[in-house]
């Protein structure tokens, strides 16, 4: 169950809709109001709007198996497109407050691993084929199946997970936390800033801007989330204008002291014209002809794992966050939820940006008071918006969009203490799940070591009845899942 929301409820009574648009996005029913949701879809924007320029770094970056690279223009525009689209189509079917766009992780894996062993068209082709296999999937029922025969604490235990993962990505995301070199002859992986100082302008406006949101939430302010990135922005903003710290890296070469990503200045252009040359720039069937069918065939599997998984872990959180799961762990209109999400795989590998995914950024906007698809519809508005407004959409630095994830972390978090820690049984997948997602940066990671280790400590106590059949074959994809390097290294 989530904690209270950092306001009070003037909501209506549930169950009387002002008129038929309240009525259809279920405003009111849900205990919401039109302002929370717009607050709501400002404040998920704001926290994934960098993904406008990530996603395009690091695809960009990255040249094919006949040395080609794909325009960064190009890419940012596409990205987009496909995030703003299927935003508003989950929230229009799904009318959840889930938004969507590029995974990361997995434009990482298409980048480094896919693309250098066919062409950008070829690889973008089997983000299709996986996207199509996991609709395929939701239509039959079987992936709705899966997500209901997990228990109900482990699905508790995915939401905390998420929450401490959101919580070390705005800490990373910001330079507060930062990975040590292996130069530094040390066994400590990560560290506190700079040499386990806050000695740069973007760490300290980081720092600000936390302290800021926290008060704010602690005093219940409306909006506490969206003011505090705003405020931090402006900080950011006139920080950059006396300081002139500059981004992290210049000419190439690293620059610690600087912005992480975006430098919060205020561009000199505002509205650009897009690129949507990369649309439709895919191919499903060369692929399997160059490099023979096992090599496809293992990457459509790490796909589809990946992209299962990741949305029902988000899935679950952002409806533990927002206090709408039913008793089973399973919030409304679960299949919509799960069939856009399928469909935005599919269309950001035909729109040559990767697979489209469940973000669970969304989570910032849920604590802001969205419980509906109506903050989707600002949220996709704003990313469409983005395509024109591109250098806009670059003010915001992540030292400010940081400070909600840190805060939602929080909020998320709060829900361990459901977990029945006395019972080992759950309390071990529990505990595996809630530690492996930030530490392995992966909720499908999260996720496989809670199932395997359930599974496996359910058998080990003579109580196999008492797991679902289907979690079975699940814990079995995921053993294939983990040991998919020495099978590829075995059989390639």
């Amino acid at each position: 169950m989530a904690i209270a929301p950092p306001y009070k409820s003037n909501a209506p009574d549930p169950g009387h809709p002002r008129n038929g648009f309240d009525r259809f996005f279920e405003i009111t029913a849900r205990g919401s109001t039109p302002s929370r949701e717009v607050r709501g879809g400002l404040a998920t924007f704001f926290t994934m709007a960098y993904i406008v320029v990530l996603n395009p770094l690091i695809l960009g970056g990255a040249v094919d198996g006949d040395g080609k690279k794909l325009a960064i223009p190009a890419l940012a525009a596409a990205t987009a497109l496909v995030a703003g689209l299927m935003t508003i189509l989950m929230g229009v079917v799904g009318r959840f407050p889930i938004a969507l766009a590029a995974g990361l992780g997995v434009n990482a894996l298409v980048a480094y691993e896919i693309a250098p062993q066919m062409t950008w068209a070829d690889a973008m082709g089997l983000v299709v084929i996986e996207g199509v296999l996991i609709a395929i999937l939701v239509l039959t029922g079987l992936r709705t199946a899966v997500f209901r025969s997990v228990p109900t604490q482990l699905k508790t235990a995915i939401g905390v997970g998420i929450g401490l993962f959101l919580t070390i990505i705005g800490l990373v995301d910001a330079g507060f936390v930062r990975r040590i070199p292996d130069v530094a002859n040390t066994t400590v992986p990560v560290g506190l800033g700079i040499n386990g100082k806050i000695v740069s302008w973007p760490m300290a406006v980081f720092v600000v801007g936390l302290l800021i949101t926290l008060v704010l939430v602690v005093r219940r302010v409306r909006g506490a989330i969206l003011i505090g990135i705003l405020a931090t922005t402006v900080l950011a903003i006139i920080v950059e204008a006396v300081a002139k710290v500059g981004p992290s890296f210049v000419n190439g070469k690293p620059n610690p002291h600087g912005w992480s990503l975006n430098v919060p200045e205020l561009p000199n252009k505002i509205v650009d014209v897009p690129d949507l040359s990369l649309l439709g720039n895919f191919n499903v069937l060369n692929s399997w002809g160059r490099v023979g069918w096992l090599v496809p065939l293992m990457f459509v599997f790490t796909l589809l794992i990946t992209d299962f998984f990741d949305t029902m872990g988000t899935m679950v959180a952002i409806g533990q966050e927002g206090d709408m799961l039913d008793e089973r762990g399973t919030p409304p209109r679960a299949k919509e939820i799960l069939l856009v999400d399928s469909i935005a795989a599919a269309a950001g590998g035909a729109a040559s940006v990767s697979s489209n995914t469940s973000y669970i950024e969304s989570a910032a906007g849920v604590a802001e008071g969205a419980r509906t698809g109506v903050a989707n519809l600002v949220t996709g508005g704003l990313f469409l918006l983005a395509m024109f407004l591109a250098p806009l959409s670059l003010v915001v630095p992540f030292e400010a969009a940081s400070t909600a994830l840190v805060v939602v972390g929080f909020l998320m978090m709060t829900a361990v203490r459901t977990i029945d820690w006395t019972d080992y049984e759950i309390a071990i997948p529990a505990f595996l799940t809630i530690a492996l997602m930030p530490f392995t940066y992966s909720i499908s990671n999260g996720i496989g070591a809670g199932v395997i280790s359930f599974v496996v400590l359910k058998l080990a106590k003579g109580k196999a009845r008492e797991v679902h059949p289907l979690l079975y074959g699940v814990a079995a994809l995921f053993v294939l899942y983990f040991l998919r390097g020495p099978i590829e290294s075995a059989v390639l």
